[in-house]
């Protein structure tokens, strides 16, 4: 036989308890009953209920309280309360709204009165139960959906960012296997540092190969003369990082943003002698100085058109001398103590 709902009835006189079960059986409820108001409260921790018809004067807390008590926990807000009284002045009527109640029926009871007023509260009860659950079931299938978009929006900026690099490439096969070398070396960097996180050290690894991105605007004349630039050919060469920052600061996602940054700051200096704004110190982005590091370690490590490579104990030299000067004395620091790991990477 199929039960409508479950219902508790709160009354310190029996007889009105077995009155109300046998109007209520018409309508196949099941039932729990108590006789005070603690007992009601021990029910309701323990079993799941559709409805309370709850007395209102009763010996110990009575039926005002226990609502209260009741309406205070959250996973018992919705819960219907109908308050039974034998009085129904304007006074007790309010009161029983103002605490919880959703609705109250005189006694003696009339059946049809009774058996009326508890199908109407508990279908409702049980609709809002059936909304709830298919707004939260709404909201994690949208949460899931925001997750999956997000995480497909980032994977198109990983793919873009690779794609970009590989333009880079095609402009260099040295600067292609630089930026690679400097994204390793970027991560390890991130990795160590105590003030990133693991999923920051991800963005500066996939975002930092775009660091030279803003090469491909300068002149092949320039980009690939053999020995050193003149003043007038170094002054286009610096322009590499306002055109990245061009190119890059109209796109607000946080691998491209991630890019923007190093791109625009890994020639800056610790101590604000670096370009194109002349930035000192912490006003540095985190991520440029850490780039910035990385490209000077590896540029000076291998061979370019303009110059031979460096030895590896020369290059780690000339980043010790200038702590404090042009890279981040911390950073240098980390640098030194992982010195091997670097070294390994060199070499890839």
């Amino acid at each position: 036989m199929q039960n409508n709902g479950n219902i508790l009835i709160v009354d310190d006189v029996l007889e009105n308890i077995q009155v109300a079960m046998n109007i209520l059986r018409e309508d196949r409820y099941s039932f729990s009953f108590a006789q005070n108001g603690e007992a009601a409260l021990s029910l309701i921790e323990k079993n799941r209920f559709d409805l309370i018809l709850l007395d209102i004067m009763m010996p110990g807390i009575d039926g005002y309280e226990v609502c209260q008590k009741i309406k205070s926990q959250q996973s018992f807000a919705d819960l219907p309360i109908i308050f039974l009284t034998a009085k129904a002045d304007v006074d007790s009527m309010a009161r029983g709204f103002e605490v919880g109640g959703v609705d109250y029926i005189t006694k003696p009871f009339h059946s049809v009165e009774l058996l009326a007023r508890v199908k109407t509260h508990v279908n409702l009860y049980k609709a809002k139960q059936i909304l709830k659950a298919n707004n939260l079931t709404l909201q994690t299938k949208m949460e899931v959906e925001h997750e999956r978009m997000l995480s497909e929006l980032e994977e198109n900026q990983k793919a873009m960012i690779f794609v970009l690099t590989e333009l880079v490439e095609s402009v260099s096969d040295e600067t292609g296997k630089h930026i690679r070398r400097v994204a390793e070396y970027s991560r390890l960097l991130a990795h160590y540092h105590e003030a990133i996180s693991e999923e920051d050290a991800e963005i500066i690894y996939h975002a930092s190969p775009m660091h030279d991105i803003g090469k491909m605007s300068i002149p092949n004349e320039v980009l690939h003369k053999k020995g050193a630039l003149t003043q007038e050919e170094f002054e286009v060469m610096k322009t590499h990082t306002t055109k990245a920052h061009e190119y890059l600061k109209i796109v607000d996602r946080k691998y491209m943003k991630a890019a923007d940054i190093i791109a625009y700051q890994h020639h800056e200096k610790w101590d604000g002698s670096g370009y194109p704004r002349g930035l000192k110190g912490e006003e540095i982005h985190l991520f440029g100085r850490i780039v910035a590091l990385a490209d000077v370690f590896d540029a000076l490590t291998h061979k370019r058109v303009y110059k031979d490579a460096w030895s590896v104990d020369d290059a780690v030299n000339y980043i010790k001398e200038h702590k404090g000067t042009q890279f981040d004395p911390y950073i240098v620091e980390i640098f030194e103590e992982h010195i091997d790991e670097f070294i390994s990477i060199s070499q890839i």
